[in-house]
């Protein structure tokens, strides 16, 4: 006997009606309260390295270096300039801002600036969830829940900085790529985003393949013999402005296409002795899977009754609702494919020497985490977000409040 779907009564219809009208005005709510939180965490603390900003104004004024330096670290002198390593794209997009007020403002704004960034990445986890078929509006709050308040999003606001300016612009194109990617998949769009991305965080040029397998298969089987190869055209036209402006910027800077300066960047003795080992290498491995995985918190008799050391915290204390993914439809292309991404763009910083201190868990698993909560949705919409997972999220954001704590005392 063939199966027959249930059919919709009037009773259903109603309450899909009732969801359908009630899920923008539930994400609009969120998303204002997680930029109010995200204000009210930083909104004292003093990051210190305005860079980007003053980056934007280097560029308004024709020039690729700065005028001083801003910090002891993370900066390059040369032949009387200095220069900062940091990727370009988010000082571009700052540019209309600084223009207008100029970069002393926009610096006494970051606070503001980072938790209307984060807070946009909220919104856009909500509507990624929606087109993932996620249809439960509790389901999408919790997985919106989980992406702003239990991982290192709500760290690196509180801290700002350009450290971590980048993490939260890059998350916001990688989300804008899946919103896009689960919707009409233009393919010049999708390169600009990918491309946008990979500005903002180098890793994230190993998510380019991904966004090309969507303009090609449109999420379909791994055969390239139904792919429609020509859709390729307008995306890399998309992506190939941004590998263009990243060889000139290093070329303008330092001479060499492929010098981006983080192997000429000023550092702490100790990172010093790290990078002398390698800019990338295996050597570098276990530390950095420590960081992710493992590395815990030492125990305190008072309050909060832990201490972490900035060096990193498991990801399994942070953001255990990650976990989720676990239960995507492995079966799907789509799913794979999310998932051979999120490893992928993890490797760079997994080789790399830097380790990501200041840090509360794993800033740079933030690469990864759009396509981890992609599969989080998926998981989702096929099993709904039970309450194990509903409190393994509330624990993560406890977590996620202890790091505002220690970001103002560590």
């Amino acid at each position: 006997m063939t199966p027959t779907a249930r059919p919709i009564t009037d009773d259903h219809a109603l309450a899909l009606a009732v969801r359908h009208r009630w899920s923008p005005i539930v994400g609009v709510v969120l998303v204002a309260i997680a930029a109010l939180a995200y204000w009210l965490s930083a909104r004292l603390f003093d990051a210190g390295r305005p860079d980007l900003f003053y980056v934007a104004d280097a560029f308004l004024h024709g020039r690729v270096w700065l005028e001083r330096p801003l910090g002891p670290y993370d900066v390059i002198l040369l032949d009387g300039r200095v220069f900062v390593p940091f990727a370009p794209f988010p000082a571009i997009a700052f540019l209309p801002l600084v223009a207008l007020v100029g970069p002393a403002t926009a610096t006494a704004w970051q606070p503001l600036i980072n938790a209307l960034l984060a807070a946009t990445g909220v919104a856009l986890v909500w509507v990624l969830m929606s087109r993932l078929g996620v249809r439960s509006v509790r389901d999408r709050f919790w997985i919106a829940l989980l992406f702003g308040f239990s991982t290192q999003v709500w760290w690196v606001v509180t801290r700002g900085g350009v450290w971590h300016t980048g993490h939260l612009i890059a998350a916001m194109l990688t989300l804008g790529g899946l919103v896009e990617a689960s919707g009409p998949r233009r393919p010049w769009l999708l390169g600009l985003l990918a491309g946008a991305a990979f500005l903002t965080r180098a890793p994230l040029a190993f998510a380019i393949p991904f966004f090309a397998w969507i303009v090609v298969a449109d999420e379909g089987r791994f055969d390239p013999r139904t792919w429609r190869w020509r859709a390729l055209v307008p995306y890399l036209a998309g992506v190939l402005p941004s590998f263009v402006f990243f060889f000139w910027y290093n070329w303008a800077r330092f001479g060499s296409p492929l010098e981006s300066g983080y192997a000429l960047a000023s550092l702490p003795a100790w990172l010093e002795a790290q990078r002398q080992v390698g800019l990338f290498s295996l050597a570098h491995l276990p530390m950095n899977f420590d960081y992710l995985f493992l590395h815990l918190p030492a125990p305190i008799p008072e309050f909060p009754f832990f201490r972490p050391d900035g060096l990193g915290l498991s990801i399994f204390l942070t953001s255990p609702g990650l976990l989720l993914a676990l239960r995507a439809p492995w079966r799907s292309s789509r799913a794979i494919a999310l998932g051979l991404t999120a490893l992928v763009v993890l490797v760079p910083s997994l080789l790399y020497y830097g380790g990501g201190w200041l840090q509360y868990g794993y800033r740079y698993a933030l690469d990864s985490i759009p396509f981890v909560i992609a599969l989080c949705g998926l998981a989702a919409a096929h099993h709904g977000v039970g309450r194990g997972w509903r409190l393994l999220i509330l624990f993560g954001v406890l977590v996620g409040l202890g790091g505002v704590y220690w970001a103002y005392h560590l």
